[in-house]
């Protein structure tokens, strides 16, 4: 099993599936292929799962667990996240690999942006997108980046622990949910009295958990944390969902106070067939943003001013980020076209982005020929133009074309 494992991790997989009455499986470059031709028995996988689970307390009560997460490791294998689960009455087993290395914003390829954000003093910094999209590796790039820069307390509240970070200028405390504290609510009530500077939450799944966390960010903490929402809109109206109406005017307007920044994410196949690129919508909370967000009936504009807001913020739209990935051949058009928020928008934007490229390419391989030069031109002397001809000047030695002045080595045919 430990081979096979291996053999995945060096071929570049994200996921591996183990399965009752399957091969194994693994994500490679975003497609799930086998990896064996035999099957695993029932047994087979339920002896697997007791590999992976950590104490002997669970081990015991294994035939009861239905969902389970834990992480596991193994020298010169990796570390994963492991969740364990029941289909068809028997178990299956699937594995997310988390790198030893901790990632950085340039390796991940994330927008420079990203760095400003992460330095921010306080506010909710909110990594969102659906399963799989990196959220993770982001959010383990912002604190590695804050570990590097800044002398700070960071609290991180995590099922299971994934990145284990070491200290550099930071102290970094990890947290594992069902091990270390009893759940993300109590673990960051409890993190609120330990002096943090910045909290980390790895999953705000309700609404009492959206609501400490305000308050962290509300009494001056920076709180970065994850919401499976598809990009910024969506994510303001999600939030504001999760409570009872009669609330959401009052979480509206702390909403608006606390949030900082949203960057949300996707993976698209790259167009070498060779990995994934990274797409990211990036909003920050400036004035203007604030005042769409307070506004119940503006909300939907928010989208329209994250696009302009590029140059001056730094903020971008998925479209903007999928555009520039397609002019840089890095993915191609279907793919970017699939991805995109508004399709038809971007086909058309695309489709004028090429015949402009044509356009200018024809420009310059074919020159515009010069039209001979026909009418009066001006000579700046009162009362002296000519048609073309030479001006002819009583007992003045007639000019050839040689003789003529130039200016910027190109013959005029005018004597000035």
């Amino acid at each position: 099993m430990e081979k096979i494992i291996k053999a995945a991790v060096d071929r570049g997989a994200s996921d591996l599936h183990i399965k009752a009455g399957d091969v194994f499986r693994a994500r490679i470059d975003g497609k799930l292929v086998p990896l064996t031709k035999q099957a695993l028995t029932p047994e087979q996988t339920r002896s697997i799962a007791m590999k992976f689970i950590p104490n002997d307390e669970d081990r015991a009560r294994i035939d009861k667990i239905q969902d389970y997460d834990c992480s596991w490791g193994a020298q010169g294998i990796g570390r994963f996240r492991v969740n364990i689960l029941r289909q068809r009455s028997s178990f299956m087993i699937v594995m997310r690999v988390i790198p030893f290395e901790v990632p950085t914003f340039d390796k991940l390829s994330l927008p420079p942006v990203l760095k400003g954000i992460a330095e921010a003093e306080r506010g909710m910094i909110l990594v969102t997108g659906v399963t799989g999209s990196g959220k993770s590796s982001t959010m383990a790039a912002m604190i590695n980046h804050i570990n590097a820069t800044k002398h700070k307390h960071i609290v991180t509240l995590e099922n299971p622990l994934e990145f284990l970070h070491r200290d550099i200028q930071c102290s970094i405390t990890q947290r594992e949910i069902g091990v270390d504290t009893e759940s993300f609510r109590m673990g960051l009530r409890a993190a609120l009295r330990q002096d943090p500077d910045v909290i980390l939450i790895g999953e705000m799944r309700d609404s009492e958990t959206i609501d400490t966390a305000m308050k962290a960010a509300e009494t001056g903490h920076l709180l970065v944390s994850t919401v499976h929402t598809p990009d910024a809109q969506s994510t303001v109206m999600r939030i504001l969902a999760m409570f009872p109406p009669e609330e959401q005017d009052v979480v509206r307007v702390r909403l608006a106070e606390s949030l900082h920044a949203v960057v949300s994410q996707r993976l698209l196949p790259k167009k070498d067939g060779h990995g994934r690129a990274v797409a990211c919508e990036v909003m920050i909370v400036t004035p203007t943003i604030k005042e769409l967000m307070l506004d119940r009936d503006r909300v939907s504009e928010i989208r329209d001013y994250i696009a302009e807001g590029r140059e001056q913020y730094g903020m971008q739209t998925f479209d903007q980020h999928l555009t520039d990935l397609v002019q840089s051949g890095e993915v191609e058009f279907e793919v970017a076209l699939a991805a995109s928020t508004k399709p038809s928008d971007f086909e058309l934007k695309m489709r004028t982005f090429r015949r402009r490229s044509t356009t200018n390419r024809k420009a310059v391989v074919d020159p515009p020929i010069a039209e001979p030069m026909t009418g009066a031109i001006s000579l700046g002397t009162a009362g002296s133009a000519v048609t073309g001809a030479q001006p002819v000047v009583p007992g003045a030695p007639e000019k050839t074309p040689e003789s003529s002045p130039k200016i910027q080595g190109l013959s005029t045919g005018f004597d000035f």
